[in-house]
């Protein structure tokens, strides 16, 4: 049986969030300009930035070539540990798999905009007063709810005293 077998509809979860993150940057790219603001409701602006660091501005590459580089090599370090973990899973994980499939999407499409252009675009700009969260996108949302996700589904995991099934034909008896 394939290792992704019974998982495509998890893929087809990170596939609707690429393509979310990658519209939605889009749209804002071409109706606002750098740096432009404009308030949606009180606690809620679309503000354009372009982020070179990881997730929430942090760790900026600042246009570094190095800054840049090293940060889309740890990117695709990083999808690959996801990819092996998506791989590795079972099918009865849906919590694990959720997650996963959230970060795949979110992870690939920062990773799209790392690469072409050497930066992401942020624009989701959540405040309270004047206090102001770290601008992010549709893909840093993906990828933080797929995170709880996954803690979720090792609290559910644990709690159920569930462990991994014995293999096919194990019956639990000594061999001979």
């Amino acid at each position: 049986m394939s290792a992704l077998a019974g998982k495509h509809r998890f893929l087809v979860l990170g596939l609707l969030v690429l393509a979310l993150d990658q519209w939605t940057k889009w749209t804002i790219e071409i109706r606002l300009a750098l740096y432009e603001v404009r308030s949606v409701f009180p606690g809620l602006n679309m503000t354009r930035v372009e982020n070179t660091g990881v997730a929430f501005g942090l760790l900026p590459a600042r246009g570094s070539l190095w800054g840049t580089t090293l940060l889309m090599l740890l990117g695709l370090f990083a999808l690959g540990v996801v990819v092996t973990f998506f791989v590795r899973a079972r099918r009865s994980e849906r919590w694990l798999l959720t997650g996963l499939g959230l970060i795949l999407g979110g992870a690939v499409g920062n990773l799209i905009d790392r690469v072409l252009s050497g930066a992401v675009t942020d624009f989701i700009d959540v405040y309270v007063g004047s206090y102001h969260w770290h601008t992010f996108n549709v893909a840093d949302s993906a990828i933080t709810v797929g995170i709880v996700f996954m803690i979720l589904d090792s609290v559910l995991h644990r709690d159920s005293g569930e462990t991994d099934p014995a293999p096919v034909g194990d019956t639990g008896q000594p061999s001979s």
